[in-house]
């Protein structure tokens, strides 16, 4: 448990008629911390988010921001967070400058219109009609106008998309420099290099419930290092060696197929020397050679894969 929890979530439960989307979930975030919640749609996600921004009650279990319950303690929590939704909801005739002093107005202690611009990149945008801005754009404007009331706690879903890429690493700077100055985050993402770069541990979420958690290390160390080749033809998958024991997995796309082998541990260098003295001996051309650690994303495609049923349908 963090020395200073800022966000804790204890076997929380939320149902939709005879469903449950959330399936007793725990977790906890401490102060300063960037913890990102990730899971495919459907995985549960967006409700748990949704119970910890005060959007709707705990259906069993408790969920504490700051502390309070922030359903049922609102006016508490509501000023000492800022939400990031994946849509603003923006009218689009008024400017930039127009839309964040409206949302000023019904920020206590808000931060000046320039400041909050000059923040995401958007001052000299200030005087553009929010239809005329570009998708990225407009999520900087969602970004500034989460950050108005200098929120302890920041919840942030789906910050970046739509942005290019230069958007997208200037936002991601953004975000380091609020957790590193103590503010909270909450993220939600489907750029999984985002949640790589930006998270300090991490949750993959399945049919309600956590399947992984820890930092990105902990959570792919157990998920192996892979080998791959293209299989060579005229070459029986029997006659493949089996690296430390561990026998080749062959998977058919277009026609081509490809053998991978899974290997644990440190053994990434002893089973890619074992193959190639086997190739080498029985002089066989290892076309598509690869090597590489294992990732965030083999994890996540795991999770999801399991994932692809009609139980998978929470929200």
């Amino acid at each position: 448990m963090h020395a200073n929890q800022v966000i804790s979530v204890e076997r929380l439960r939320q149902r939709y008629g005879d469903h449950e989307a959330v399936a007793g979930v725990s977790f906890e975030v401490g102060e300063g911390e960037l913890f990102a919640l990730l899971g495919t749609n459907g995985a549960g996600k967006t409700t748990t988010m949704e119970t910890l921004e005060g959007f709707r009650p705990a259906g069993a279990g408790t969920v504490r921001v700051l502390g309070r319950d922030p359903y049922r303690e609102r006016r508490a929590v509501r000023p000492q967070i800022g939400i990031m939704l994946q849509e603003g909801g923006f009218w689009g005739d008024l400017t930039v400058a127009e839309t964040t002093a409206h949302w000023r107005g019904f920020t206590p202690r808000a931060r000046p219109a320039a400041e909050v611009l000059g923040l995401v990149g958007l001052e000299d945008r200030a005087g553009v009609k929010v239809r005329q801005l570009s998708g990225g754009q407009k999520r900087r404007l969602d970004l500034a106008l989460a950050l108005l009331a200098r929120p302890r706690v920041l919840f942030l879903d789906e910050p970046t998309t739509g942005m290019d890429p230069e958007a997208r690493h200037a936002t991601w700077r953004i975000v380091r420099d609020l957790v590193r100055d103590g503010t909270t985050v909450l993220l939600t993402t489907h750029y999984l290099e985002e949640a790589e770069q930006l998270a300090d541990r991490l949750a993959i979420m399945h049919r309600g419930v956590i399947e992984q958690t820890g930092t990105v290390a902990e959570v792919v160390a157990g998920h192996g290092d892979r080998i791959t080749f293209q299989m060579p033809e005229r070459l029986q998958v029997r006659e493949l060696p089996a690296l430390g024991g561990v026998p080749a997995e062959i998977t058919v796309d277009g026609g081509r197929a490809t053998a991978a082998y899974t290997v644990r541990g440190d053994g990434l260098q002893a089973g890619l020397y074992e193959l190639l003295r086997w190739a080498d001996a029985s002089g066989v051309a290892l076309d598509g050679l690869q090597a590489r650690s294992a990732s965030l994303e083999d994890v996540f495609l795991r999770t999801a894969t399991a994932a692809a049923t009609p139980e998978g349908a929470s929200r």
